[in-house]
């Protein structure tokens, strides 16, 4: 029998966060469901239309790229049920979730700020500035990849006919969302939780911790770096990005670091660490929404992505600066 203090871990450490998880990917689905019900997603797409037309992308792919701006759930679900019913094909699936790294990127933004800018002062502005400049490249390229990839649209969105509105549009949208979330919730709950479940498994066993320290211990290629930038590097890639800005703000607040190496290091800790993390949290919530496999394959490509555009503006601040 499981002892008071098991459970108690238990709930804090698996129960509660899957429980939440849930509750998000719920609402995520309820919100997309219900949008697309009202047929809503082509005025949506206004917002990024300029880039979508450019992109030969369709009105779901600029929808989700506006939704995602308030929640990446309910535009990655809007995007799954875009290709399983056929409107988007699989290329353009995978190029629509690389096209939200911008909305994506803004909202942590905030989180981020607030938490960079007591630690390192002025160099947050600088290395989040770095980071929105790489999430726009990516919109930006991938925009230029979908109009080389992809076939132009037959006519522009405003051109397809919507089906006739309802005589009560909200009840209408209600019932429609409330019939498809029964049916792709059990499928999200019964892939999420066994997923969740066997990710916590290892984490409790140590498997991500030996791989983070195996990282960690194997940066020699990094020697140009400082001693102090280097353990930067460690506490970022060991423990957390918190952990890294506390130590980035006690060696500029010595003096021991400027805020340039600052700034590199922490991108390099970004581009380091960033895909152990994100197999560790999204995963769970992705092979929920997606199938497992394409799940991985639109992280793998996303991180993919992600990493070389943030070398590349590294690169760039470094011969700059």
């Amino acid at each position: 029998m499981l002892s008071p203090d098991t459970l108690t871990h238990l709930w804090l450490h698996l129960g509660w966060p899957l429980l939440r998880l849930l509750v998000f990917l719920s609402l995520g689905l309820l919100v997309a469901l219900f949008i697309e019900s009202l047929n809503w997603t082509r005025k949506l797409a206004v917002v990024a239309r300029p880039l979508t037309r450019f992109g030969h992308l369709s009105p779901i792919t600029g929808a989700a790229f506006a939704l995602c701006f308030f929640s990446g759930m309910a535009a990655n679900t809007l995007l799954a049920e875009g290709y399983d019913q056929g409107r988007l094909s699989r290329r353009e699936l995978i190029l629509a979730n690389l096209f939200n790294s911008l909305p994506a990127n803004f909202l942590h933004l905030p989180t981020t700020f607030f938490i960079a800018f007591p630690l390192i002062k002025g160099a947050a502005f600088v290395y989040l500035g770095l980071t929105v400049g790489a999430a726009v490249l990516r919109t930006l390229f991938v925009a230029l990849l979908g109009r080389m990839l992809l076939p132009a649209p037959q006519g522009t969105a405003a051109d397809v006919d919507l089906p006739a509105a309802p005589e009560h549009p909200l009840r209408a949208a209600l019932n429609n969302a409330a019939k498809r979330f029964k049916r792709r919730i059990r499928k999200i709950v019964k892939i999420t939780v066994p997923i969740y479940i066997f990710f916590y498994a290892l984490t409790e066993a140590g498997f991500f911790a030996a791989a983070e320290r195996f990282m960690a211990d194997h940066v020699g290629w990094l020697s140009w770096l400082t001693p102090q930038a280097l353990s930067i590097l460690t506490f970022q890639m060991a423990a957390e990005f918190t952990a890294g800005l506390a130590a980035a703000g006690s060696l500029m607040t010595s003096g021991a670091m400027e805020a340039r190496e600052i700034v590199l290091v922490l991108l390099i800790g970004n581009v380091l660490s960033s895909p152990i993390r994100a197999l560790r949290h999204q995963y769970p919530y992705y092979a929920g929404i997606f199938r497992p496999v394409l799940a991985m394959q639109l992280i793998t490509c996303s991180q993919g992505f992600r990493a070389l555009s943030l070398v590349v503006v590294a690169v760039v601040y470094a011969l700059w600066s």
